[in-house]
């Protein structure tokens, strides 16, 4: 069961990455994907290819249970399970699969928790994937309080 949150807490989660790291060209994955995904970057570097890849519309705004890290895990899963067997065998033959689910902290002692139900877990497991989570520090430019402000609450 979710712990309540503070309104105040601006730690929140922003979405999850599907990176993917082979000695092989991802390209033909990436294109089996189509439209269903946006593709952040696919680079080779010193013989290894590596596509870090979100699902198309999994970063627009959202409440907060419409786009949660399990539903995206569970749709990416249901993705690469219908795969065209070529794609497939790309992503059974690369070397590392994984979820980053990503986190903006908003400063110190923010918190945001989730669960990561066991239908997601497996979902992943059946597909050779891992699970992360990289939690960033804030990225947007906070707000100075009103020094009256603090006076004022000070008083």
């Amino acid at each position: 069961m979710p712990r309540p949150q503070s309104v105040l807490d601006k730690t929140q989660f922003l979405n999850v990455d599907l990176d993917i790291r082979s000695r092989s060209d991802l390209q033909p994955l990436v294109d089996a994907m189509g439209k269903k995904i946006i593709v952040l970057y696919i680079e080779r570097f010193k013989g290894t290819c590596t596509a870090r890849l979100e699902l198309s519309g999994s970063h627009l705004p959202r409440d907060k249970h419409s786009q949660s890290p399990e539903l995206i895990i569970l749709r990416f899963c249901k993705l690469i399970g219908g795969l065209p067997p070529e794609a497939r065998k790309l992503w059974d033959g690369a070397r590392s699969r994984e979820f980053d689910i990503g986190i903006e902290s908003h400063g110190p002692m923010r918190y945001y928790w989730f669960a990561v139900a066991s239908r997601a877990l497996r979902a992943a497991v059946e597909i050779d994937a891992q699970i992360a989570v990289t939690v960033y520090g804030p990225m947007k430019k906070a707000q100075t309080p009103n020094k009256s402000r603090e006076i004022a609450l000070a008083n």
